[in-house]
C-alpha cells in the first residue's frame, strides 16, 4: 500500500446521504456517532486545506421523480419520513464555499451537475465517504470511475446496511476503482501538503 498524497486543489470530498434521516437507520460496520465525526473531520480538513466539499443529499417533493423498479426486495426506509429527512447533518454545515447536491437515485452524478462542477474546478481526484456503502456510495463510485476520477475511499467513514455488504464493496469492488484509507491518513496527507505548499 502506497503513502497517500493529495493535491487540494484538485481533489474534492464528496459527502453521500449524510441526513438527519439516513443518520437514524441501523447501519454498520462504524458507530453511526464515529462516521459522522470522521466525515466532520474530512470536511474541515478539505476547508482548511483549500479543497471543495460535496455534500449530497437525496430527496424528492413528490416522489415521482425517483426510481420505483419492479423489484424483489426495497429499502428499509421508513413509510413515513419526517420533514427533515433530507436536511444534511447540521454537524457538515454546510459551508459557503460547499457545493450542494440533490440527486434523485443512488448516484451522484446522474441527472445532477456533480461532473460539471467538477470539472470547472480541475478536479482529479475525489474522497467519498457516506451512507449507505453498497448503495449511494458504491454507485456514486462506478459512475466517478466511469468518469475517469481517481478516487480515495474513507473506509472508516462509509457505512452499510449490513456488514455483508459493507466487506464485499470495501473488500472485493472499491480496491478495483480506488484506494481505501483511514480518515487519518486523509487528513494527514492534505495537511502534509498544506506543510510543503
Amino acid at each position: 500500500m502506497t503513502q497517500l498524497t493529495l493535491n487540494s486543489t484538485r481533489t474534492a470530498l464528496v459527502v453521500i446521504d449524510m441526513t438527519k434521516g439516513v443518520l437514524t437507520l441501523p447501519t454498520v460496520p462504524h458507530a453511526v456517532e464515529e462516521v459522522l465525526a470522521n466525515t466532520v473531520r474530512l470536511a474541515n480538513a478539505f476547508r482548511r486545506a483549500g479543497g471543495l466539499v460535496v455534500l449530497v443529499n437525496v430527496n424528492s417533493v413528490d416522489e415521482k421523480d425517483l426510481l420505483h423498479p419492479v423489484s424483489d426486495t426495497q429499502l428499509p426506509l421508513p413509510a413515513e419520513r419526517p420533514a427533515d429527512w433530507a436536511e444534511l447533518a447540521p454537524e457538515l454545515g454546510p459551508q459557503p464555499l460547499d457545493h450542494l447536491i440533490t440527486k434523485h437515485q443512488w448516484g451522484a452524478f446522474y441527472g445532477t451537475d456533480m461532473d460539471l462542477q467538477l470539472r470547472r474546478r480541475g478536479i482529479e481526484t475525489i474522497v467519498l465517504c457516506g451512507i449507505a456503502t453498497g448503495f449511494g456510495v458504491d454507485t456514486t463510485a462506478r459512475e466517478a470511475y466511469q468518469h475517469g476520477y481517481n478516487q480515495v475511499f474513507a473506509e472508516d467513514a462509509i457505512n452499510a446496511l449490513s456488514e455483508e455488504e459493507h466487506h464485499y464493496v470495501t473488500t472485493r469492488i472499491f480496491p478495483r476503482m480506488g484506494r481505501l484509507r483511514s480518515t487519518d491518513e486523509i487528513v494527514a496527507a492534505l495537511q502534509a501538503r498544506e506543510h510543503t505548499s
